[in-house]
Order: C-alpha cells, then sequence, then structure tokens
C-alpha cells in the first residue's frame, strides 16, 4: 500500500518541478539584459482601421521584453466596432475616455440574453431566408424557427475609469455607442502562467483583415507572400482564413459564399469596423444600444448600483466560505470590470496632494485567476508620490494626462530611470526598485498595472514607512545622525501615500536620502 502512494508522490514531485523548470526557462529567456537603463516610451507601431486607430508598444523592446508584458491603446471613433478577436495572455483594459459597450464569450456558458422579436419579423426572415442547395447538392436550412429570437451571452456597458479584465483565450469585442472617441489601454502579463507559448503578444482574430498590431511591418510581407499563393485558403487574417472554404462551409453548415466573407476576403477595414446604422442587441439598459444623450446619465448610474449589488453578492459569497463551484460561479457570472476613476472611490485621499484607487482581487475576485491587479491615481500640481518600491510585482506605467519626474533607482543605489513622464508614455517599475514621482506643475494621472493580483507596496517616507518603523537608534548608527534628526526622518511627514508640495526641512538628511 505503501509503494504504490510513494510512486504516485514521486510522480507528481516531478510533474510538479518538470512544469516549474519549464516556466522558469521561458520567464528566464529574456532575463540576460540587464535592469540598467530604463525609458519612458511612446508607441511604436500605428495601424489605422475605417473606424478607429490601434497603436501599440513594441514587444522586443528589452525593458518590455525583460518583464515579459505588452501594451496596446486603442481608440474606436462613434459607432464603431472592434472586431471580436483573443490573445494568449490574461489582459487588463483600462477605460481612459468615453463609454461603450463590451462582449466577452466565455466557453460553455449560457446565453443569457435573449429577445422576442415580432411574429411579423419572424415571418419575413422566414421568407428571406428559404433553405437552398449548395454546389454538392446537400440541402441547408438557413433560419430554424426555433432561433429566430436573438441569444447572446452578456453585455457590459464600460465608461470611463473602468478596469476591466479578461483571462487568456476568452474573446471579447467592443462597441463605441457614446459621441466621443473611445480610448482604451491594454496591458497583457506574457509571463502569466496562462499563456503556454512564447513571450510573444499574439492576438487571434475572428472576423475581418485585420494587421498584426505589435508587427505591422512583418504582417505587410506575409501579406504580400499570401496574395502570390494560390489555393483554397482565404485571404484574410482572422482564424477562419486558413481553413479550406468547402470544409467550413460544411462544419458551419453555411454557403460557401457565406464561408468565404467569415474568411475576411477582400475585407480592407482592418480591425476596427464602421456599423452601417447603430449596433443593436439586447440590453438591460435600453432596447437599442444605441442609445445617447440623456439614457446616459441614466445608464452610467444604472451601472454603478448594478456593481455595487454585484460586488456586495460576492463579498457574501466569500463571508460564507464557499468556494468556487465549477464554470458557472466562476466565469459566467463573474464580475469583470470595476470603476476606478470615480474620486469617491479612492482607497488613498491628501486634500493637498491627490488620490489613488485600487483593485485588487479583494475587490474583483476574477483577478485571482489572473495574478493581476492595477492602480488608478492622480497627483495635483508638484505632489510627490512617497517614494517606495513594490514588494511582489513588476509595474507598467501609462500616463493618462499632464506629466511628472520620475527616478527609479536599482539595488546598487543606480538610478536607472531619470525622466520627465509626459501624457501617452509607458514605463517599467521593477520589482522591488525604489521609485519616486513628482508632478509637475499641471499635475499627473496615472493608471498602472501590476504582475500580481495583491501587489503590496512599502514605502520610504510618511507615517506608514519603513523609516518609522525602525527604531531610533537604528537610524542614528545606520545614516550617522544624531537622535534629533533621526527623530525627524521619522515624523517630518504625518501623510501615508501621497505628499503635498510642501517640503520638510531639507539639509544632511536629504542629501543622505539622495533627493
Amino acid at each position: 500500500m505503501s509503494m504504490p502512494l510513494a510512486l504516485a508522490s514521486l510522480c507528481l514531485l516531478l510533474l510538479f518541478n518538470g512544469c516549474l523548470a519549464s516556466r522558469q526557462h521561458i520567464f528566464g529567456q529574456n532575463k540576460e539584459w540587464r535592469l540598467n537603463q530604463l525609458e519612458a516610451r511612446e508607441p511604436d507601431n500605428h495601424i489605422q482601421s475605417e473606424a478607429g486607430v490601434t497603436e501599440s508598444w513594441n514587444p522586443n523592446d528589452p525593458q518590455f521584453q525583460w518583464a515579459g508584458v505588452a501594451a496596446v491603446r486603442r481608440t474606436i471613433e462613434p459607432n464603431g466596432l472592434h472586431l471580436p478577436s483573443y490573445v494568449n495572455a490574461p489582459q487588463l483594459i483600462y477605460i481612459v475616455k468615453g463609454r461603450g459597450v463590451l462582449g466577452a464569450v466565455f466557453p460553455g456558458c449560457a446565453e443569457t440574453f435573449e429577445d422576442s422579436q415580432p411574429q411579423q419579423f419572424q415571418q419575413q426572415q422566414q421568407q428571406q431566408f428559404q433553405p437552398s442547395r449548395q454546389e454538392g447538392g446537400q440541402g441547408q436550412q438557413q433560419f430554424q424557427g426555433e432561433d429566430q429570437q436573438d441569444r447572446h451571452q452578456k453585455i457590459r456597458h464600460i465608461r470611463e475609469g473602468d478596469i476591466i479584465a479578461l483571462p487568456a483565450g476568452v474573446a471579447y469585442w467592443s462597441y463605441n455607442n457614446g459621441e466621443q472617441p473611445l480610448v482604451a489601454v491594454s496591458f497583457l502579463d506574457l509571463s502569466n502562467d496562462q499563456n503556454q507559448l512564447d513571450e510573444v503578444p499574439r492576438r487571434f482574430y475572428l472576423a475581418g483583415n485585420p494587421q498584426d498590431e505589435f508587427n505591422p511591418e512583418a504582417e505587410f510581407y506575409i501579406r504580400q507572400g499570401k496574395q502570390g499563393q494560390k489555393g483554397q485558403q482565404g485571404n484574410g487574417n482572422n482564424i477562419f482564413s486558413g481553413f479550406d472554404t468547402q470544409l467550413l462551409a460544411q462544419a458551419l453548415n453555411v454557403n460557401p459564399e457565406t464561408a468565404r466573407n467569415l474568411q475576411g476576403q477582400n475585407d480592407n477595414r482592418n480591425e476596427i469596423i464602421r456599423v452601417q446604422g447603430q449596433l443593436d442587441f439586447v440590453s438591460p439598459f435600453s432596447r437599442s444600444a444605441g442609445g445617447r444623450g440623456g439614457q446616459e446619465s441614466q445608464q452610467e448610474e444604472q451601472q454603478s448600483q448594478r456593481e455595487k449589488e454585484e460586488k456586495q453578492r460576492e463579498q457574501e459569497q466569500q463571508g460564507g466560505g464557499g468556494q468556487d463551484n465549477g464554470v458557472e460561479e466562476t466565469f459566467c457570472s463573474a464580475r469583470l470590470s470595476q470603476n476606478i476613476g470615480d474620486p469617491s472611490r479612492a482607497d488613498f485621499y491628501n486634500p493637498q496632494a491627490g488620490r489613488i484607487s485600487v483593485v485588487n482581487s479583494n475587490q474583483l475576485p476574477i483577478l485571482r485567476h489572473l495574478r493581476l491587479s492595477a492602480e488608478k491615481g492622480v497627483l495635483y500640481n508638484n505632489a510627490i508620490y512617497t517614494p517606495h518600491w513594490h514588494m511582489n510585482a513588476n509595474t507598467l506605467v501609462y500616463a493618462i494626462r499632464g506629466n511628472a519626474r520620475v527616478q527609479v533607482v536599482n539595488e546598487n543605489g543606480d538610478s536607472i530611470l531619470n525622466d520627465e513622464v509626459k501624457e501617452g508614455q509607458l514605463f517599467l517599475i521593477p520589482q522591488n526598485h525604489a521609485v519616486i514621482t513628482q508632478a509637475g506643475n499641471q499635475g499627473f494621472e496615472y493608471i498602472s498595472f501590476k504582475t500580481d493580483d495583491n501587489s503590496l507596496t512599502n514605502t520610504l517616507a510618511g507615517r506608514t514607512s519603513v523609516l518609522r518603523a525602525l527604531p531610533d537608534e537604528v537610524l542614528q548608527n545606520a545614516f550617522r545622525i544624531s537622535r534629533e534628526d533621526a527623530r525627524n526622518l521619522k515624523y517630518n511627514r504625518q501623510e501615508s501615500r501621497l505628499l503635498s508640495a510642501t517640503s520638510p526641512p531639507r539639509g544632511r538628511l536629504m542629501s543622505i536620502l539622495g533627493y
């Protein structure tokens, strides 16, 4: 009895070590580059679509490659639709500006949004879609009576300040039903366990003929090669385009012409297309998703109330000691977003310095599966984000508005980033590296993405700092200062995370700290 148990334990141990070694090998491929110089970067790639623009940061940039992360900024014009797609890594999406709707498709989940259409409309549809025969003689029913009503999975309304969490491989689409551009920044964690491929960002489209948003130049040559190929494959760039047209038509029970449309042949609209008229689907807010104007404030209030109810339900489930129980509870009814842009939801607030809102797995449980979290901050004019380090996560920071001076210091005391970060730029803060940020005259607003679902921060100044936690005599001997200076060092700042522009007494202590 003990021999089989020992053998099973040995097999599990070898399997775990093998997976861990494989994971470390993948994660360690890009670690040869030394963290001796960081740089705030603007997007490198620019792709114009019919109804929007996609910009991405070069994933081969050494600092992003080292951290195993990638980022995209997407601008969708009013009435623009970002085609359904999925990526090979978990991602967080922050809505910088605008409002719209987002649909995420989870496998195995029910189509809980459904609409019963008028009988007259059903009869018109039946007349339009009569049974037809393909070239091979096989009869196909194009429209079945019991499926005439529209059914689809849950649709979520999104607005400025929302952070949206999506697991790897989950297909999603987004639509701008507002009156101004919808701007979103996406963060991909390529070193996450959910990515079993290499650390190259890959987006798989379910429709259209889009370009590779991370490497459009290479995509151009690939397209040129495709045009010279002959055969049954389409010349699109979505996952249907590589299949044999006849086989695809047979699998979907449609005619070959429809199959060719699925393959994106001769489609030059790219990845963000303009909807003819307005996109109409089943929505709890209104009959038509295209509703604008006076409905927006009402939708925002309803969305906020819905978020509160969902959060309360999740807290009650956690308080009851319940664990995740299958697909139905973990993903089908999961809350994917939370608004962290609302000032009333700030976790840290200083009237003279600004505010910070944090979202982690405690507030948004799905982040526990993704192992990601985020932080939204607003620094007032010349305010300082106290010097600190992130204990268990790499951090990617996107500047939403304004500008700030940022310094990042490594383990040798070298400043590997000392730059003015401007609106639209992105920069990396490696784990355990100390960082200090001071807003410019116009203030500074940012969103940061972190590679742990419960990121921990240790501060170097303020009432919760590591310096205040140390005994006076430890500070005296460590810094070779007097007891009075040690007391000043500990208690000159009464704020916590955000420090006002008014500086404490300067002198030898500030020079010791290197500021």
